[in-house]
């Protein structure tokens, strides 16, 4: 049985942080500023992406201890999703792998999103239940060659059989180097290119069949 693996943020759903800082600070009391300087700039996103707090009553403690804000799960999932706009195209083509194969999601976030994906994304989430893999309960991060092995771990899946799909060309290079399928989703401007993604998971399900 194929694997098809998409990432979530500019793949299935476009996330677009102009949006997301005001409405945090607006939250918080506290500036844009600050909030982009201690938390995103001095690397501590990517560290709990990472998975160094693995849950969201940890995330949230941090993130007050860094910015000084004081900031709920609710109100972060409001101002996540206040960001975040659904790719029809793409929430397509996944429901089209659906029925060629296995479907998930690996993506890189922290632990609100981990625990929040079904509110974050119903549509998503429909579709692939709970074969939702986010890094910061695998404890690594794209495009680190060991989260691919991870997931293909996780399903039971060969690289050969395994279809992976990404904005990031250094994500899509290193489900590459273990011997993944990639596809890497072009946008032109502001829209991605949804048609090409559509054929690709199709050429893929076709391979050994021609």
């Amino acid at each position: 049985m194929d694997l098809y693996l998409f990432d979530f943020d500019e793949t299935l759903y476009n996330y677009d942080f102009r949006y997301r800082l005001p409405a945090l600070s607006l939250v918080t009391g506290v500036s844009q500023y600050r909030l982009a300087k201690d938390w995103w700039a001095a690397g501590f996103e990517k560290r709990a992406e990472a998975g160094e707090w693995p849950t969201s009553d940890e995330y949230l403690a941090e993130f007050h201890k860094q910015t000084g804000a004081h900031l709920t799960l609710e109100q972060w999932r409001e101002t996540r999703m206040l960001a975040s706009t659904r790719i029809a195209g793409s929430v397509d083509a996944l429901r089209t792998a659906s029925t060629l194969g296995t479907v998930g999601v690996l993506t890189n976030n922290p632990s609100p999103f981990a625990e929040s994906f079904h509110i974050l994304a119903p549509d998503v989430a429909e579709v692939v239940g709970g074969n939702v893999l986010v890094s910061s309960d695998l404890g690594v991060r794209k495009p680190d060659a060991a989260i691919y092995r991870l997931a293909l771990e996780r399903f039971g899946a060969s690289p050969e059989n395994t279809f992976f799909t990404d904005d990031s060309e250094a994500n899509t290079a290193g489900a590459a180097a273990v011997g993944i399928h990639p596809y890497q989703i072009q946008w032109v401007g502001d829209t991605p290119q949804t048609a090409a993604l559509q054929d690709a998971v199709e050429a893929f399900a076709q391979r050994t069949r021609s």
